[in-house]
């Protein structure tokens, strides 16, 4: 074999294709979604402008933003087949295989949506508008809490919170989703953006390419850290026990969920955004306890390891706090996802080129074959 050929385990800083639609600086700590840094996004915008900037490439007027949020709105009514198939879905399913599941039975329901092309921005619409309302009709039907009705009132956000808890958010609440949806929406090639995009350069259909993507997020390497997190809150329990109990780990040599990133070598500004967000909730909620451990948490990781918060150590607490329950955590980060997803699978269409990278063999080449009676 060529020993010119190098081995990027994990395709680590290789650079696979072009994109306009997120930078990550992660020396400086930014991130960028079309141009705009995200503390200005999370600061001033919604989700719904998030989304139109992801799809067209600026941020929309007064009237744009109206007409897509009237039309996601419209959209989030299943078709009947669906509705159907998550009454028979068995109610202890993972929540990410049912929206696994579901995203792929979509397309039987919108046939003419399913050629890939420029057109394929309707099944974004789609998607993006029907995922909280598939998360919602499945998590009531398991939590017997009655059916989804319309709420053409509520934003994305508010959609969302009420799906999932039977009540309307206070306008904190639904505020501090629509940020963390805001910082969840896109980050460039990770995991299951770059899943979506090999299947998009096949010129398979985007919801082949976003069902790729959510497989890709059920694994636990890329969604679920913030899960984690909140596991290792509650076993620690209180401010005075987490000194001891992250020595005990880090001396196991466990990981920490919650720090690190692969491309931020500073704190990633999404925590840092978040940190402030899971102070309000507690504030608001008059319970400090996870913003408190969390803080706590932090000091020692970095002390001991030099390892600065990634996006997943303050979501968890949030979520936690405004009633959610941990398993659907990871399927709330595809709900946010849904646009950086088909953003990058329609950029794909638009600059078509098979995927298609080399593997370094390592395996024998020169074995001989031998008749199945003589082979021991």
């Amino acid at each position: 074999m060529p020993e010119t050929e190098v081995v990027q385990r994990g395709l680590e800083d290789v650079v696979a294709l072009e994109s306009r639609i997120c930078f990550i600086d992660g020396r400086q700590g930014r991130l960028i979604y079309r141009g705009y840094d995200i503390r200005e996004l999370a600061e001033h915008s919604s989700f719904e402008e998030v989304a139109y900037l992801m799809w067209y490439g600026r941020l929309p007027t007064r009237a744009q933003l109206a007409e897509l949020q009237n039309l996601l709105v419209s959209l989030r009514v299943l078709p009947k087949p669906v509705v159907e198939l998550i009454e028979r879905i068995p109610p202890e399913s993972n929540p990410m295989e049912v929206l696994r599941t579901v995203v792929s039975a979509m397309a039987l329901s919108e046939p003419g949506e399913t050629k890939p092309g420029a057109s394929s921005i309707s099944g974004a619409l789609r998607l993006t508008a029907a995922l909280p309302t598939i998360l919602g009709q499945f998590h009531r039907r398991r939590a017997h809490l009655p059916p989804l009705a319309p709420r053409p009132d509520l934003s994305h956000a508010g959609y969302l919170l009420y799906a999932l808890l039977n009540r309307e958010g206070t306008e904190l609440e639904v505020r501090a989703l629509d940020v963390a949806l805001i910082l969840h929406a896109d980050h460039e090639l990770n995991a299951s953006t770059f899943a979506a995009r090999i299947t998009a350069s096949t010129l398979s259909d985007l919801y082949s390419a976003i069902t790729s993507a959510i497989g890709t997020l059920k694994g636990p390497l890329h969604g679920g850290a913030n899960e984690q997190v909140m596991k290792l809150l509650d076993e620690i329990g209180t401010v005075d026990r987490v000194e001891a109990i992250t020595q005990a780990k880090l001396a196991k040599h466990e990981r920490i969920m919650g720090f690190g990133h692969r491309v931020y070598k500073v704190e990633d500004p999404r925590a840092t955004i978040l940190r402030r967000w899971s102070h309000k909730v507690g504030e608001a909620k008059q319970d400090l306890h996870y913003y408190d451990l969390l803080v706590r948490l932090q000091e020692v990781v970095h002390r001991e390891k030099n390892l600065y918060p990634n996006v997943d150590l303050f979501s968890g607490s949030i979520y936690t706090q405004l009633g959610i329950p941990h398993d659907l955590f990871t399927p709330i980060f595809a709900v946010s996802r849904i646009t950086g997803w088909t953003a990058h699978v329609l950029e794909e269409y638009d600059d078509l080129r098979l995927i298609r990278p080399k593997a370094l063999y390592v395996g024998p080449t020169d074995l001989t074959y031998t008749e199945i009676g003589t082979r021991s």
